[in-house]
């Protein structure tokens, strides 16, 4: 790409960057906010983190993976060669693996709308280090491409 292509992709690209970066805060956060609403012990409390949950998930968590990967989308669109190189077939293969602790985070924050939490704080609190790995190796992926 050259000229004013280069400057759309960038910016298509600086977006992406933005969405995934606020998409892990809030993946990062949600399942914090659940350890602190498994040791509440008060309505009032437990109320309080429903409303937080609720908005973090539904107000920046998952806007922020539908631009993320709307916006990957359209890199790949870009550059349809990445779809035939190994490291985005890991990447994609963890983003799906992504989209499915976000479904996962959702349907806990149900259990938890609804009154119906089984586990404990120490299960979230294990619970909340497996997207570090996801982002570490994601993020190793892109920018090293090792196969």
């Amino acid at each position: 790409m050259t000229g004013g292509a280069d400057v759309g992709y960038l910016w298509i690209k600086a977006f992406h960057l933005i969405s995934v970066v606020t998409w892990f805060a809030a993946i990062f956060y949600l399942p914090r906010l659940f350890v602190y609403h498994a040791m509440a012990d008060d309505a009032i409390g437990r109320e309080r983190f429903k409303v937080m949950e609720r908005k973090l998930y539904r107000g920046i968590m998952t806007p922020s993976a539908v631009v993320a990967i709307g916006l990957g989308l359209w890199l790949l669109a870009l550059n349809p060669v990445w779809l035939s190189q190994g490291w985005m077939h890991a990447k994609l293969a963890l983003v799906v693996v992504l989209v499915g602790y976000h479904v996962w985070c959702g349907r806990l924050l149900r259990a938890f709308r609804e009154d119906r939490n089984t586990r404990s704080h120490t299960w979230y609190r294990v619970f909340n280090e497996v997207p570090v790995l996801l982002l570490v190796a994601v993020v190793v992926l892109a920018v090293v491409k090792p196969f």
